[in-house]
């Protein structure tokens, strides 16, 4: 089984990162980075956590939906992703991938705030 984590090169981001290493290490299982958005460079604090790097499909719209796809695969068992403050209304007419992701997930989506 794996942790699968949303990644984005912003501090939310790698914030949801950082978390989805311990979280890893606390189950015994390895990371799945899905690498949204931005470069990666794996981190020194891997140690005996195994790291995937997976994109989505360069000819699709929704990287969002990729990582939702990605996550209804039986080998991971919970998303890891990173959250920021936004208002109401900012959510109601920008949308919200970490919205999109929390709803339409069947796995366990835990939410790390930057």
């Amino acid at each position: 089984m794996s942790v699968l984590v949303a990644g984005t090169d912003t501090p939310a981001g790698q914030a949801a990162y950082r978390f989805g290493i311990e979280e890893a290490r606390r189950r015994g299982e390895d990371v799945v980075l899905f690498l949204m958005s931005g470069t990666h460079t794996p981190s020194p604090d891997l140690g005996e956590v195994v790291e995937r790097v997976e994109r989505p499909d360069e000819r699709d719209h929704s990287p969002t939906g990729d990582l939702i796809d990605r996550a209804e695969q039986d080998d991971i068992s919970a998303v890891v992703i990173g959250v920021r403050h936004r208002s109401a209304v900012a959510k109601l007419f920008l949308g919200s991938s970490a919205q999109q992701i929390i709803l339409e997930s069947n796995k366990p989506v835990i939410c790390i705030k930057a």
